[in-house]
């Protein structure tokens, strides 16, 4: 065989090589993830996977959107605009009650980060009798109804929270939502002393930023949402571990976060076990349990927020967890 033919053969090998290799990068399944809020810390785990190449290695090419304030993952999700959301068990057995087909397939987060924020002379959630409490919109309809019965508060005392601190800032008889992660650091940074008193440490049962998607999705295309389910949670993983790749996208996303408040954000899920504390701890990053879920929809049902004939049960999955396992 000549030179030429053997290098004739050669190229056409190599050819075929790349054909197939576009082919296989063409295979994987494009799927967009939106968030809850700006990109952040909280969100860590979704852009790691994409920056480490996670999602890849599961045939999975992966967009992360941010949320927002004028972002209604909801409606994006049942107007097939993203294929999957970080969403509240609150707003998922909410749809479910109205007939919405939604489900939640993982719950990276084990725990909501929601607290309130007060002045550092305020010893406890039960001291806000006579402040004026701070409440962004979808805080009235989620937690202010169960938090305002438990410790006696009215509707009087509430003002509506914009997202900037400067009333907080300015009145000392004022309280205000805000996550354990975000807020207190920001206030922290302006040398205010507070305390944030965590919900779920009150009583405040769900899970927070869990994976939900629609019926259709699980039922037509199950091998797709294991992929991404478990990719996710190696991103988590991956993301507790070694942040630095997510965090340059996330600042890539986010131009107005800085590595002060990625570091903060971080070291307070790692200080009380967001992602690896509770379920996870045993049954892997992104576990749920039927407990859980029934626990927190009796809680609605307690505090008026979710009727007494919804079903429940419609609203979760735990096949793509159970046999899971990616441990922290």
């Amino acid at each position: 065989m000549s030179g030429f033919t053997r290098r004739s053969i050669g190229r056409c090998i190599a050819g075929t090589a790349l054909a197939l290799t576009g082919v296989g990068a063409q295979a994987q399944d494009r799927i967009t993830v939106t968030t809850t809020w700006f990109a952040q810390a909280e969100h860590g785990g979704f852009y790691q996977a994409v920056a480490t190449g996670i999602y890849k290695k599961h045939g999975l090419d992966v967009t992360v959107k941010m949320g927002g304030p004028q972002v209604n993952g909801m409606q994006l999700l049942l107007a097939g605009q993203t294929d999957f959301i970080m969403n509240y068990d609150f707003a998922v057995l909410a749809g479910v009650e109205r007939g919405f087909p939604v489900v939640t397939v993982g719950a990276p987060l084990q725990f909501d980060l929601q607290c309130v924020l007060t002045h550092e002379d305020v010893r406890s959630p039960a001291e806000l009798k006579d402040k004026t409490i701070l409440v962004a919109g979808t805080g009235t309809t989620y937690w202010w109804p169960w938090f305002k019965k438990k410790y006696g508060y009215t509707d009087a005392q509430m003002r509506p929270y914009t997202f900037n601190l400067q009333p907080f800032f300015a009145d000392r008889n004022t309280a205000q939502q805000a996550f354990v992660s975000s807020e207190p650091f920001q206030a922290e940074q302006k040398g205010v002393k507070t305390n944030c008193f965590l919900l779920a440490e009150q009583g405040y049962p769900p899970y927070t930023g869990a994976i939900t998607t629609t019926r259709k999705m699980v039922d037509d295309k199950p091998d797709l949402v294991a992929r991404f389910v478990r990719a996710s949670m190696e991103g988590w993983k991956s993301y507790m571990e070694n942040p630095a790749p997510a965090n340059a996208l996330i600042k890539k996303d986010n131009p107005n976060m800085t590595d002060a408040q990625l570091a903060y954000g971080l070291k307070k899920m790692k200080e009380l076990g967001v992602v690896h504390g509770r379920e996870a701890a045993q049954m892997g990053i992104g576990a749920m349990t039927d407990e859980r879920w029934e626990r927190t929809a009796r809680f609605m049902m307690e505090w008026g927020l979710l009727k007494p004939d919804t079903d429940w049960k419609k609203a979760y999955t735990l096949r793509f967890v159970k046999d899971l396992k990616v441990m922290p």
